[in-house]
């Protein structure tokens, strides 16, 4: 018998060291009582908790509810075991999670990085994720990853960062070998931020519009949630799959919106190698020996994984790369700063506009333009971002020498009062469509270019929603709310076309169909466009067709982020490529746009608006039958109403729903909405909540 017991005790106790929940904690055991999950009738986690430390912790469980596969995506990345789990496309991640030390960078600084309150934070979400992956273990991905600690989470922050300040990119031309010497800013990616005073608004309202454009599905993919707790944590908005707060949306005094900008956060090297000695590279006139960083991954490939190795190495400017015409090495701020996820804890919390600006001030997230609103009636605009502190006697745009540690820049950035930023125009508005940041309100009261470093390499051009964006609201003195839902929600383009990646881009509407008479029929077509991008719009098929040949002609030569010409030929040849597959699939050219691309979840499938740059910006991939299905673009949308007594109104819609579960109601109850541009009503107000909840629980 006492043997028994003693072999009953060891399992038990090698259970707990194999999925302790509390591993090294320093914090209490959540007490899960204290949290209400209360679910609307949308599915909508409204997560109410004494602490927020409790708060987070039931974020975690309802998000693990709804995506937990999506969650450990960036977990499971950041141990390099993504790649066994999905293949070739998570041993993307996975090689990037290693190429930018997300692990080494965190184990560094993590202990002194974090304020108690917000590790407390921390602490409860991770909490929470364990609990849950301990209750479902069916669910676990790969059981090696938990316990998660709160290092983890943060190291998936770093990774995504990385994304999010557009690191992806150079390494991409790095790997393509096709580094050239441009103005950065690319066609992908983008978002929608607008903010309108009462000087404005006829109402004498203030608004918000957060009109993030990202993947609809993924590790950066939207999750709608509202958080509130007794120590003042009262916010609704959007956060990634395992985002510990919430990064954009509004309480109940102000609230903000993030659109990616493109600035020049991060430099290339060619290092000068030794002709003779293997792995050396000069430095300050010493030769030095290249460190060497070996990747090993199981990737996995239909029922097996298999062994794959990858070497990179690291030089005193950062990741370093051997490709075809010699050594690369790329240096950013991104893995530099691991605190982003505290910031916007905190600037969750805040409840004015000179707190929002303080917490501002600590620049801990390495990029983003912020455009702010609040119920006093401020608007504010910020062109964010870690900038290094250049030597201005080079040419930061280029490839840059790096056998000197006068190009060297270290860890210390750009004062906030050095970046572009603008408060409380007179003309009552601001906003950003990833255009540069001294277009951010009207004509004469915008940022002067002039003024600002040009080391920090801020985007001068415009994007095509920005240009629509300003010739809409120019047409109003004042404008109500339908007024700015009209302008959010306009699917046109300006003509003549423009864009800043290509010059002549207007170019495609006047080809000579005597100079191409084989397509002159759908030359002819093409020149009907109004250039409006709605699902019953009957040319712009051909044209949405049309610019996916030249996205993936110009992102095979690796120049899709640059000002590019293409010749009459290249756009003849996209329309040859539109018409053909028209003719193909549809039988005809002259078809509506919906009829091309979809908007699909499971078997529910729904023609779709948008096109590259319109203001309700869509991209699209193949999906079959000749169509094309959204993956990027208008998401999560909230627009927000404040008066001087505070939040006064919430509509939101997510491009699905709040479940990523099939066999869920809200997998795609949303959609409807979504596609005929509706949004649902939402609310900070907890007894409304209550009142109106479908279902009430707590995390366990």
């Amino acid at each position: 018998m006492k043997i028994k017991y003693y072999l009953l005790l060891l399992i038990f106790l090698n259970l707990i060291s194999d999925f302790s929940l509390f591993a090294q904690s320093d914090f209490p055991i959540i007490d899960v009582e204290n949290i209400d999950i209360v679910r609307d009738k949308w599915g909508v986690p409204h997560i109410y908790g004494k602490t927020d430390a409790e708060t987070a912790y039931g974020l975690a469980w309802a998000n693990a509810e709804d995506d937990f596969a999506t969650m450990q995506e960036t977990l499971l990345a950041v141990k390099g075991q993504l790649s066994a789990v999905k293949g070739k496309e998570g041993a993307l991640l996975d090689a990037l999670a290693f190429i930018v030390e997300a692990d080494a960078v965190v184990e560094q600084h993590f202990d002194k990085a974090f304020s108690v309150e917000f590790k407390k934070v921390l602490n409860g979400y991770m909490q929470g994720i364990n609990a849950y992956a301990a209750k479902h273990p069916k669910q676990v991905l790969r059981k090696k990853i938990f316990p998660i600690t709160e290092k983890d989470l943060i190291k998936g922050y770093v990774t995504l960062m990385t994304i999010i300040t557009n690191v992806h990119y150079d390494l991409g031309r790095i790997f393509d070998n096709t580094i050239v010497n441009q103005e950065s800013g690319s066609m992908g990616r983008g978002s929608n931020g607008i903010a309108l005073s009462p000087k404005k608004s006829s109402d004498g309202n203030t608004y918000l519009v957060a009109n993030s454009h990202q993947p609809l599905r993924g590790v950066s993919a939207w999750y709608e949630m509202h958080v509130n707790s007794e120590e003042g944590w009262n916010f609704l908005g959007g956060t990634f799959p395992g985002g510990v707060s919430p990064f954009l949306g509004t309480n109940e005094h102000l609230g903000w919106t993030h659109c990616t900008n493109y600035a020049d956060f991060h430099d290339v090297y060619k290092l000068k190698m030794h002709p003779t000695e293997k792995k050396q590279y000069l430095f300050d006139g010493e030769w030095i020996e290249l460190e060497k960083r070996v990747l090993k991954l199981k990737v996995k490939v239909g029922p097996i994984r298999i062994p794959v190795k990858r070497k990179f190495y690291k030089s005193k400017y950062g990741p370093t790369f051997k490709t075809k015409s010699g050594y690369y090495a790329l240096r950013f701020p991104s893995n530099m700063e691991i605190r982003a996820a505290e910031q916007w804890y905190q600037m969750s919390k805040t409840t004015d506009f000179d707190g929002f600006k303080q917490t501002m001030r600590q620049q801990l997230l390495p990029s983003l333009n912020t455009v702010y609103a609040d119920k006093t009636g401020n608007l504010y605009f910020l062109g964010n971002g870690l900038f290094p502190k250049r030597n201005p006697k080079y040419n930061w745009q280029g490839v840059i020498k790096g056998d000197t540690s006068a190009t060297l820049w270290q860890p210390k950035f750009m004062p906030f009062d050095s970046l572009v930023q603008l408060e409380n125009p007179k003309c009552g508005y601001i906003f950003n469509s990833n255009n540069t940041p001294f277009n951010c309100t009207c004509p004469e009261e915008n940022p002067k270019a002039e003024n600002y470093n040009k080391t920090m390499g801020y985007l001068t051009k415009n994007t095509a929603r920005s240009v629509r964006f300003q010739e809409l609201i120019s047409a109003y003195d004042k404008m109500s709310y339908d007024d700015l839902k009209k302008i959010k929600y306009d699917s046109g383009f300006t003509l003549p076309l423009y864009t800043r990646t290509f010059e002549n881009w207007d170019n495609i509407r006047h080809l000579d169909p005597k100079k191409y008479p084989d397509i002159a029929d759908a030359i002819e077509w093409l020149k009907k466009w109004d250039g409006n991008a709605a699902t019953d719009n009957r040319q712009a098929a051909l044209v949405s067709l049309t610019i996916q040949y030249i996205l993936k002609k110009y992102r095979k030569l690796g120049q899709i982020d640059y000002n590019n010409k293409p010749k009459d030929i290249v756009y003849a040849n996209a329309l040859r490529y539109a018409k053909k597959h028209l003719l193909k699939h549809f039988g005809k050219m002259d078809i509506p746009l919906g009829d091309l691309q979809v908007h699909v979840r499971g078997d529910k499938e729904l023609p779709i608006w948008g096109l590259p740059e319109a203001l309700t910006q869509m991209y699209t991939v193949p999906y079959k039958k000749g169509k094309f299905q959204s993956y990027l673009g208008d998401s999560y949308i909230l627009f927000a109403t404040y008066n001087e007594s505070g939040i006064k109104k919430i509509e939101t819609i997510h491009c699905y729903g709040a479940s990523n579960h099939p066999d869920s109601p809200h997998y795609d109850d949303q959609m409807d909405m979504y596609v005929n541009k509706q949004l649902k009503t939402m609310t900070l107000d907890k007894e409304k909540i209550y009142k109106e909840a479908v279902k009430v629980y707590q995390p366990k």
